[in-house]
């Protein structure tokens, strides 16, 4: 592998938990590997390694950009990142404001109902 995959896979750990991510490589299959490979150089090797951008202000960037395509278990997803990229509750509420003003109001809306339910799950109170 290469040197932005070990970095991408590290990161990806950082952000999304090893839990999760040990469930994912589990899963792989030769089918997906090359598409697992390409998210963790790509995604997380390169973008999510940027100094460009905090890991908060990716973390809202990303949850925004998911409420308005409709990607609703990525939200629940990264709604639980959060709790490691240092994103707010306040932060994805207000991100979610923009979704609405420029993405539409069901979008948003759907959105802050499963971003309610993922911070129950997860014990925090908002």
């Amino acid at each position: 592998m290469s040197e932005r995959y070990d970095n991408g896979m590290k990161i990806r750990r950082s952000v999304l938990g090893d839990a999760h991510v040990d469930r994912a490589e589990a899963a792989k299959t030769a089918f997906d590997e090359p598409f697992q490979s390409f998210i963790t150089e790509g995604a997380w090797g390169t973008v999510w390694a940027s100094d460009k951008l905090t890991r908060r202000e990716r973390s809202m960037i990303t949850l925004a950009l998911l409420a308005a395509l409709g990607q609703w278990d990525e939200v629940a997803m990264h709604v639980r990142a959060s709790a490691n990229t240092g994103a707010t509750p306040e932060d994805i509420r207000e991100a979610m404001m923009h979704v609405a003003v420029y993405a539409g109001v069901p979008a948003a809306n759907h959105a802050l109902k499963i971003i309610k339910k993922t911070y129950s799950e997860m014990g925090v109170e908002i």
